[in-house]
């Protein structure tokens, strides 16, 4: 059992207004009022939970006498999905892979035993199933995978820097 700051004459309040029909937080509030504390509803429904009073029937509250039009309200109902069951698939079609190929230089087609530190990885054919992947084999480029060529055909295109300085350097002239 947790242990609790109840006073016992508030958990003897507590068990009184609950057997009046009392709602929780009718409960805390009398309770509040009482002995000048500040339990809230939910402490004051934890509180009957551990001792044990939540499972017991409650005497008849002035809300059970409502019309039975009323009652119904706050009552699951079942309600039509505001959105589809489903979204609907995008149709995609169905694009061929463009085949790189690097016209400068013509692959060794080494085998992944075959290639030695310094070749270049660059991958050839396993295109079709069954079909044998190769290497390109040549010398690779300094801190790459790649030979020169690949490593070029391997990367985004980036706008050349003389172009980049030119255009900094007309700003500062303009605004001199």
């Amino acid at each position: 059992m947790e242990p609790t700051n109840w006073a016992p004459e508030h958990s003897d309040a507590l068990r009184e207004h609950l057997a009046k029909g009392m709602s929780f937080s009718e409960i805390a509030k009398a309770i509040n009022t009482t002995f000048n504390t500040t339990y809230s509803r939910n402490a004051a429904l934890g509180r009957a939970t551990r001792m044990g009073l939540t499972g017991e029937v409650r005497s008849k509250s002035p809300s059970d006498d409502k019309p039975a039009a009323v009652q119904g309200i706050g009552e699951g109902r079942p309600t039509e999905p505001r959105m589809p069951a489903f979204w609907p698939v995008p149709v995609f079609k169905r694009v061929k892979p463009k085949k790189l190929r690097c016209v400068e230089i013509e692959p060794r087609h080494l085998s992944l035993i075959d290639l030695e530190h310094g070749d270049c990885r660059y991958p050839y054919g396993g295109d079709e199933e069954g079909e044998a992947i190769t290497f390109c084999g040549h010398p690779r480029r300094a801190g790459s995978s790649y030979c020169s060529a690949h490593f070029h055909l391997s990367r985004i295109p980036t706008p050349p820097l003389e172009c980049v300085v030119s255009t900094v350097w007309l700003r500062v002239v303009a605004a001199a």
